[in-house]
């Protein structure tokens, strides 16, 4: 049985959680067709394009993104803190770079209207406030966006989405970084990339592209940085970010690349000698952590939170269920 979003999506559990959406009938509406041999390459582009605008509109970040040809992965953060610290000029500010302001709040900016007046402008604000720090309204600002210019393009009407999101609760550091290390390393198991740095439309490029121009700034003009680029988490704690995984981006990197090399079957071999560190810090058991990424979203009965036993357990109890799904796999990749 489903449950609504508002029940699976509590910032005081977590803040993080792994999204997928697919294209409706798990059609190529993204990439190409090989029935119809029509190319939509081009909408990944939209999609990072628009993943870019609401990282600078919406108080969620972004941990990371892998766009396929139809569907798509996503590791968000909400960070409800930032939201409520904004003035009413910021959150409206922010707003108008996604939806139009009503006159009322207009004149409320500029100092005009009676005590009424400004009282419902406020009001209307702190509605739009509530919607930026909302999991719901960012999604929805992302498919209802690309599925219109999807059906203008293709002259049509009708869904362009499967349907409603599937949305994951990851529970603490360890399931957050297992979770990104899966969506970075989406190209890589569906073999439309060799590795992490030629995967296309992921976050894990763009990472490896920022320490390149940070190394070589002569390389800056990457031909895959074609748009502006989407506004990561950071994953380095600090006064700025004190709630960051605490994990530096070379961590992560040397993480994915090693898991990556798994999938390769001429690599297998010498793969447990050359574990990384970060896995150990983690607590999560290698051969689990390999099982994880390597295997397609279709392949698993993909669980609904991933986290230590523990916190499912209460997470479980807070839901009045007396068990999650999948909850066992939990007791696997977690060292005990």
């Amino acid at each position: 049985m489903t449950r609504a979003r508002k029940e699976l999506v509590d910032v005081n559990e977590t803040p993080y959680y792994h999204c997928i959406c697919r294209c409706v009938r798990r059609a190529f509406l993204c990439g190409e067709d090989h029935l119809t041999g029509n190319s939509y390459e081009h909408r990944k582009e939209w999609i990072v394009e628009r993943l870019s605008t609401l990282s600078r509109v919406f108080a969620i970040e972004i941990g990371s993104y892998a766009i396929m040809s139809n569907h798509y992965h996503l590791v968000l953060r909400i960070n409800e803190e930032e939201g409520l610290a904004w003035c009413d000029k910021e959150v409206a500010r922010r707003w108008k770079k996604i939806y139009s302001w009503p006159l009322l709040v207009q004149e409320y900016l500029k100092g005009n209207g009676s005590a009424a007046e400004r009282a419902k402008a406020q009001e209307i604000i702190q509605v739009w406030r509530e919607r930026l720090c909302d999991l719901s309204w960012y999604m929805r600002c992302l498919n209802e966006y690309l599925a219109r210019k999807a059906n203008k393009e293709d002259h049509c009407t009708g869904r362009f989405w499967e349907g409603r999101y599937k949305c994951q609760a990851l529970l603490d550091d360890a399931a957050v970084l297992t979770c990104m290390s899966y969506v970075d390393l989406n190209p890589v198991r569906a073999r439309v990339a060799d590795t992490p740095e030629d995967s296309n439309y992921t976050s894990i490029q763009q990472r490896i592209n920022k320490l390149k121009h940070k190394s070589s700034p002569a390389e800056s003009s990457n031909k895959d940085n074609k748009f502006h680029p989407v506004r990561l988490m950071a994953l380095i704690k600090s006064d700025k970010n004190p709630h960051a995984i605490g994990f530096t981006t070379k961590d992560y990197l040397e993480l994915v690349d090693w898991a990556g090399r798994t999938m390769r079957d001429d690599k297998r071999g010498s793969i447990s000698d050359a574990a990384p560190p970060i896995l150990k810090q983690l607590g999560l058991d290698m051969d689990e952590f390999i099982n994880h990424v390597n295997a397609p979203v279709e392949k698993q009965a993909y669980p609904r939170v991933l986290g230590p036993f523990d916190k499912i357990k209460c997470l479980a109890e807070k839901l009045q269920q007396k068990f999650i799904r999948n909850q066992s796999y939990a007791l696997k990749l977690y060292k005990t």
